[in-house]
């Protein structure tokens, strides 16, 4: 029988694996599991799909597409029971990840055939986008195209709902097509594990991972440049509160002084986070572990190119605080494994079932987990006979991302700063949920005992940009927290208008609950009117009067004057805000105002609309907000932290004091 081997090069050799098949009967590898991945979803997806092809004695390999010779998918066709499985997500406007692109312009070049090759697909979206899952069809299309044999039909699942719920279903029904297709049975001695467990007894403390993300001490001995694997350790310099009701709005600025970091008004920054202490000593006690001890988690299978699910070697303690989401609601996955670990009947029939992909183990996971917000250590509380295996624990549960800010500043008027903002919401759940990285910002003041306090950093580039021409005019659309990338936007024209460049007609609408409370930087928006930097700033209060107004109803009512912005003087319309339905209402807005005001038909407003969308006059930006727990005074609450700009109104007093101008 041929098999595949995937031979790996290191990254840093910037060398591409090949996909060529070779016989070598010890490796038997015949499935190449291929993920597109932004943040990490896409892979897990594909992990979880390699553990389980094991189930059926297949041996699957998980790949980063852009790291092999994609090219050589033509020959996979000759190896026997061979599968390529393919989980990719659809990034910003039906774009492909950025791990992928080399792939999709492959796929577009019209040189290739696969011719053979037996595939599956699996794209990951978000229904409030226009381009949903725009990816995952066009793979599923396009290789069918040049000539491959579609084993199961193509998955979409939905991150506006329960992903996982989709996942689960589609991947149970692959597995369904692939034993029939292969004529496969499932085996009796299957085991889960992917890594082994190695304790060291004597380690020097400099040899042990202690958060860093690649190198050994790399948060001490700092060294550009700095980007995801080598983030850099940015100091503080204010954290403030915003609002002036009930609610909570950090305001966060950190230096980048020294780190050669540069950024674009309408970029993010990434925030790594540290759980909760109290939370890991707790699951050291539920399991009775010590989590000093220093760990290594080994890949059983030596040819894959994932060594270790975090850096190794840590310790226990560190895997928990710096490497693993134990925050988050635990994924159905990880409930079926943690029912292996428990005695007790009545529980591990429980997990079985709320792990599975019936309707029944969908309602009931919802009700017990998601609606509960019980995290991985309120279900070990609540099921006292499940004791799980630590290494095992941290081996299924989710890596602890980053979290991403819009960021609210400007480089032009702060290069040596970055701002971010984060709107604390709390929710009654009758527990206590501590949130991750508004928790650890809340905790960082700019100094504790006359030392700076610093948050690992780095910047992703955004496509939501300002005109290049700073006269071409622009509509701005971010009521509550949307606002978040215009505060950067509205520095940039000041700045222009400082140096005696001509701006066009900027327009800005805003809405919040209630003036007095959270209408941010009122004073600094006015401001703006009061210089000429905003053109026209429109105001929504929704709770202020009798009857509820939102931007919506404002932007109908200043049709005529949009139109003239966008048609005839070719302005630029940007959103920001709530994908699901802030964002769809402004695009329906648009097409109705191109029909009133600009005489066109229902079909050519459309077109026009996907016009100035291909052009990036009309761009939206829905990845401003997060969800995490927070708890505040002593109270039990659940929190959703959405992202919103800090104040204009520092400037003139930071140019001064710091000379940051």
């Amino acid at each position: 029988m041929s098999v595949l081997v995937l031979i790996i090069v290191p990254v840093m050799c910037h060398r591409l694996r090949p996909l060529r098949p070779q016989v070598n009967q010890n490796q038997g590898r015949n499935i190449v599991i291929f993920y597109g991945s932004q943040t990490g979803t896409a892979e897990d997806f594909a992990t979880r799909l390699a553990k389980e092809a094991s189930l059926y004695g297949m041996k699957a390999m998980v790949a980063d597409p852009d790291r092999c010779h994609m090219d050589e998918l033509s020959q996979l066709y000759k190896i026997e029971n061979s599968l390529a499985i393919f989980c990719v997500s659809t990034y910003w406007e039906g774009d492909p990840t950025d791990n992928a692109m080399a792939f999709y312009n492959w796929l577009q070049s019209g040189k290739t055939s696969v011719r053979g090759l037996r595939y599956a697909v699996f794209g990951l979206g978000n229904s409030t986008y226009e381009y949903f899952n725009k990816m995952g069809k066009y793979l599923d299309l396009r290789l069918e195209e040049l000539g491959g044999t579609r084993v199961h039909k193509l998955g979409l699942g939905d991150t506006a709902h329960n992903i996982d719920n989709y996942f689960m279903t589609w991947k149970d029904n692959l597995w369904t097509s692939v034993a029939k297709q292969f004529n496969l049975k499932t085996l009796t001695n299957f085991s889960s594990r992917q890594f082994r467990l190695i304790q060291h007894k004597e380690i020097p403390r400099e040899g042990v991972f202690t958060g860093e993300v690649l190198t050994l001490n790399s948060l001490v001995d700092q060294k550009p440049p700095f980007n995801q694997k080598n983030p850099f350790l940015a100091p503080i310099l204010v954290n403030r509160e915003l609002y002036k009701g009930l609610r909570s709005c950090l305001h966060i600025e950190l230096d980048l002084m020294g780190s050669q970091l540069s950024y674009e008004a309408g970029d993010y920054v990434a925030v790594y986070q540290k759980n909760d202490k109290h939370l890991v000593q707790r699951i050291g006690q539920l399991l009775a572990t010590d989590l000093d001890q220093v760990i290594s988690l080994e890949n059983l299978d030596e040819d894959s190119f994932k060594r270790h699910p975090f850096p190794c070697p840590t310790s226990y303690r560190d895997a928990l605080l710096f490497y693993t989401d134990i925050s988050s609601a635990p994924k159905p996955h990880v409930l079926r494994e943690l029912s292996e670990y428990t005695d007790n009947e009545e529980h591990k029939k429980f997990l079985e079932c709320i792990s599975s992909s019936t309707e029944e183990g969908k309602q009931v996971y919802n009700e017990w987990i998601v609606e509960k917000l019980r995290n991985i250590v309120d279900v070990l509380e609540d099921m006292p006979s499940v004791k799980p295996r630590l290494d095992h624990l941290l081996e299924i549960l989710p890596r602890l991302l980053p979290r991403f800010y819009t960021i609210c500043s400007s480089s032009k008027v702060y290069p040596n700063s970055v701002h971010l903002t984060a709107v604390v919401v709390k929710k009654s759940t009758g527990r206590v949920n501590k949130g991750v990285a508004t928790n650890l910002l809340a905790s960082k003041q700019c100094e504790q005992s006359g030392d700076k306090v610093s948050v690992p950093i780095f910047i992703r580039r955004s496509q939501f940009r300002l005109p290049v021409n700073p006269s071409t005019p622009v509509i701005m659309i971010g009521p509550g927290t949307g606002l978040a990338p215009f505060r950067g936007f509205l520095q940039e024209r000041w700045y222009h208008m400082q140096n005696q460049t001509p701006i066009g007609p900027t327009v800005l609408y805003f809405g919040c609950r209630n003036q007095s409370d959270d209408y941010l930087y009122e004073e600094e928006l006015r401001g703006y009117v009061m210089d000429n930097t905003l053109t026209k700033l429109y105001t929504a209060f929704s709770r202020d009067g009798s009857d509820k107004v939102y931007v919506t109803h404002l932007l109908r009512q200043h049709m005529p004057e949009i139109w003239r912005l966008i048609g005839p003087l070719n302005g630029h319309v940007y959103v920001s805000g709530y994908a699901s339905t802030m964002a769809r209402e402004v695009k329906d807005i648009l097409v109705d105002t191109f029909v009133a005001e600009g005489n066109q038909s229902p079909e050519e407003a459309h077109n026009y609309l996907k016009t100035m969308e291909s052009q990036r006059r009309y761009l939206r930006n829905h990845s401003n907000w997060l969800t995490v727990s927070i708890v505040n005074d002593g109270e039990e609450g659940r929190s959703v932290i959405r992202l919103c700009p800090p104040a204009r109104a520092q400037y003139a007093r930071n140019a001064q004091n710091n000379g940051r101008s």
